[in-house]
């Protein structure tokens, strides 16, 4: 089992901006050496690397790079929004198991500079086998189809998904590296800002954001003598339902069961924590609605009960459970989530921007509607 055999100790991240100049590969490469410069640990003594399917940059190139060492594991994970606590979980469980002594995991992202992945016509329904209904070609159009059933089952409303994108950008203001960090929004700025699609508007979306962020992992043993305080990967897990379709998992008995609940159901059964145990969670959010639907599937409500979860500041510092304090992808930047596990680590450190007093457990999410990961990160005693 995985359970707290392994620590991350070096997270990094780029400026975060619309526009950057240096490539992805520059990106990638700038954020690993700093966060082995963070934990104290030479680049040279890297043996093992972790990433996303969607990245650009190769093993082969940011290893010479980087000046890393021999390579003895290597890995990608896919389901872009859904793999970041996989990509870390899986580098985790290879160096607890020996593959490698010195992991990192990274993600470089110059989404904000280049065009949009569904923007194609190949995006089309008839290339995805007919299983997307006629028109739904961007990710906010299948999630706006989720979150219109969510509203007509439970009540729910657009106020339930402005306490989601309030509450990040609040945590925004107050962190400097957040690209929404001057940009204060209210809850009138919310209601009339434009459709994107609808029922969700320009602030139910997340960032488009240039930028690149790497974490560092080795044993629990090594990580007492490391430069920052060790947080370890308490459990892990993935996720992928029975009969599941990407984005559109209209198809199911309950379309509203999304693989949140399948990968708790494992995350939970390797681990001491149970949701109660969580002082803060960094829950992945390309969109607002996929906030309140991971509150319920990681059990921090019952079913229906998401979006009521976010009323009278919860998510918010003092609240029931703080969520996505750094801004997550809706205010800080959006770079597949990464920014989330880097976010947690912070927490766990006592060096977050919106600190969570003397929080001792983390969990950080992948994307809910596709197939998906999660973390449980604890402070070393």
């Amino acid at each position: 089992m995985l359970k707290d055999k392994v620590a991350i100790v070096g997270i990094a991240e780029t400026q975060f901006a619309k526009k950057l100049e240096p490539s992805e590969f520059q990106l990638a490469c700038e954020a690993i050496v700093n966060a082995c410069s963070d934990a104290g640990i030479d680049p040279s003594e890297v043996d093992g690397l972790a990433s996303y399917t969607m990245e650009t940059t190769s093993e082969v190139d940011v290893a010479r790079a980087a000046g890393l060492g021999d390579i003895t594991f290597f890995s990608q994970v896919p389901y872009g929004g859904g793999a970041g606590p996989g990509v870390v979980g899986q580098l985790a469980m290879a160096v607890a198991s020996g593959q490698c002594r010195v992991g990192v995991a990274w993600r470089a992202r110059k989404r904000g500079s280049g065009g949009r992945p569904w923007a194609g016509a190949h995006q089309a329904g008839v290339s995805e086998c007919w299983t997307r209904p006629f028109g739904l070609l961007r990710p906010v159009d299948e999630i706006g189809m989720l979150i219109r059933r969510y509203m007509h089952d439970y009540g729910a409303t657009r106020e339930h998904l402005a306490n989601v994108a309030l509450s990040g950008r609040k945590y925004a203001n107050r962190n400097p590296r957040a690209i929404m960090y001057e940009k204060k929004m209210t809850r009138a700025d919310y209601m009339k800002a434009r459709w994107i699609s609808e029922p969700l508007c320009l602030f139910d979306n997340c960032l488009e954001t240039d930028g690149a962020l790497a974490c560092v992992i080795v044993p629990a043993e090594r990580a007492r003598d490391c430069a920052q305080p060790a947080v370890l990967v308490h459990s892990f897990a993935q996720g992928l339902p029975q009969q599941h379709q990407t984005m559109v998992n209209y198809f199911n008995e309950d379309p509203l069961i999304g693989p949140a609940w399948s990968c708790a159901r494992q995350l939970f059964s390797q681990s001491d924590l149970r949701p109660e145990d969580i002082d803060v969670a960094q829950l992945y959010d390309a969109f607002t609605p996929l906030v309140p639907l991971s509150l319920e599937g990681y059990g921090f409500c019952k079913r229906g009960e998401g979006a009521a979860f976010t009323e009278d500041g919860a998510l918010e510092i003092g609240g029931r459970l703080p969520v996505n304090t750094s801004g997550g992808g809706l205010s800080e930047a959006y770079v597949h989530g990464f920014n989330l596990i880097n976010e947690g680590v912070r927490q766990l450190r006592g060096t977050s921007t919106s600190q969570v007093e003397d929080a001792e457990s983390c969990l950080v999410t992948g994307g809910e509607g596709v197939p998906t990961s999660a973390l449980l990160l604890r402070r070393a005693s």
